[in-house]
């Protein structure tokens, strides 16, 4: 209706309208004429669409909080004083740039919260314990043939990661102790190494200076998230496995189905949590280009996993299965120390049967998520990241054995596409290719062949 009829009043609304229409259209409303004003106010508008700097003083808070919370000379409280200066700087960086996600305050961002704490860190010997697990299992795979412990007793026993997961220890076994073979390190580099690959993968069709550009911005502001750069910091192993999972996308959304199952093998190769990208991608594949391609990326990926996960299997099957399929999934006699007040383990720890009621539910929720794809598979790479993200975050949220921490995949799946867009629409060519993640991928033309429409 023309908000200009005499007929129909904006402001104030009178008092018979608003007990006709209900309390939502009210609000619904005055929200948009609150709206309406901020941005008839001359400098504000601009302001308003500002999203970088409110972010970065959110995660400087957040910081602090758990540099304050954590107990005194540990990595999570050196980590948490060392980054909150680094946000507060990129914070302050971001606000007075004109441009939107500007480079460096992502750089400054990152500096402070994953370069200089890893540094510290190194230094002063803090590390997780999966740099010492990851490490142990490449020593044990050059001497015995599998990385795992045939009876796994105490929690630093146990190695629940995929046999491929050896490969960022392996430096240290060949080249000895330094700092440059550390499994931290090599981890940040697998990282960087597919994230920068995403980002260029998606990229693609844009001017060569434009692509490095949008790169780079992009691959820093995904850095500078909290629940990246911290487990960057600490040599967690889970931003290598998020990186692979980003760069089979961006290669399932340029048509690449051989690629992306080698992205999404090489992933499944490292642990349990790429799996369920699968089914997904391959539905996104059977969604743009049919069978084929779909059933190309499901071969590829399944047998890349299969030929770096069968020779330990064969070799100890009592110690693989212990070590990665039960202590994991929270299902042996050891308590694995990925616990977090979640709903599995409340479930677990409230329920006489809080192990199967857990189990239960995750494998209804499987086929809830399987059934979505069957029934409306996804059709963008967009959707497909939103789908898999939600389905690691019931499966992280229902699982006996689990961490906070493990919130990096669906963080990082629901902010890539919004990512890509909007590092790309600050450099003023929010083009066809960043929409695409949203409308579909792009027809593939060929010299001499018509093009489908």
């Amino acid at each position: 209706m023309n908000r200009s009829c005499p007929t129909q009043p904006r402001w104030p609304l009178p008092l018979a309208r608003v007990l006709t229409n209900g309390w939502p259209l009210m609000l619904m409303r005055i929200s948009r004429q609150a709206t309406d004003i901020a941005h008839s106010i001359p400098g504000l508008r601009a302001k308003y669409r500002r999203w970088d700097w409110p972010a970065l003083a959110t995660s400087a808070i957040a910081a602090l909080v758990v540099g304050l919370a954590s107990p005194v000379h540990t990595s999570q409280q050196t980590w948490g004083l060392i980054a909150t200066v680094g946000y507060a700087c990129a914070s302050l960086a971001a606000a007075r740039s004109p441009v939107r996600w500007p480079h460096l305050a992502g750089f400054i961002a990152v500096i402070g919260t994953v370069a200089v704490p890893l540094v510290w860190l190194t230094v002063a010997g803090l590390e997780q314990m999966e740099v010492g697990v990851v490490e142990r299992g490449a020593d044990l795979l050059t001497s015995s043939g599998t990385p795992y412990l045939h009876h796994p007793v105490e929690v630093p026993d146990f190695n629940p990661y995929l046999p491929g997961m050896t490969l960022f220890g392996l430096p240290r076994v060949l080249f000895g102790d330094s700092m440059l073979t550390s499994a931290r390190l090599w981890c940040l580099v697998g990282y960087l190494a597919t994230a920068i690959g995403a980002m260029r993968v998606t990229m693609q069709g844009v001017c060569r200076y434009e692509r490095g550009s949008t790169t780079a911005t992009g691959v820093l502001w995904l850095t500078a998230c909290p629940l990246v750069a911290l487990p960057l910091a600490f040599g967690g192993v889970d931003p290598p496995v998020v990186g692979l999972l980003l760069l089979a996308l961006a290669c399932a959304h340029r048509g690449r189905p051989g690629l992306s199952g080698v992205a999404l093998g090489v992933a499944a190769s490292l642990k349990w949590t790429a799996w369920p990208a699968i089914p997904v991608v391959a539905s996104l594949l059977m969604a743009s280009g049919g069978r084929r391609p779909a059933a190309k990326c499901v071969v590829v990926s399944t047998g890349v996993g299969a030929l770096a996960v069968l020779p330990p299997l064969l070799v100890d099957p009592a110690g693989f299965y212990q070590n990665v399929v039960l202590y994991p999934f929270g299902l042996s006699a050891t308590t694995s120390s990925a616990e977090s007040p979640l709903l599995g383990h409340l479930l677990v720890a409230t329920l006489p049967h809080g192990k199967s009621v857990a189990v239960a539910l995750i494998a209804v929720s499987a086929v809830a998520v399987a059934a979505s794809l069957l029934i409306r598979p996804p059709r963008t790479a967009a959707a497909a990241a939103h789908r898999l993200g939600w389905g690691l975050s019931l499966a992280i949220a229902l699982s006996p054995a689990t961490r906070v921490g493990y919130a990096i995949y669906p963080v990082v799946l629901f902010v890539w596409p919004s990512l890509c867009r909007l590092t790309r629409s600050t450099r003023g060519k929010d083009s066809t290719d960043t929409a695409q993640w949203r409308e579909g991928p792009p027809a593939r033309s060929h010299p001499g062949r018509a093009v489908a429409p």
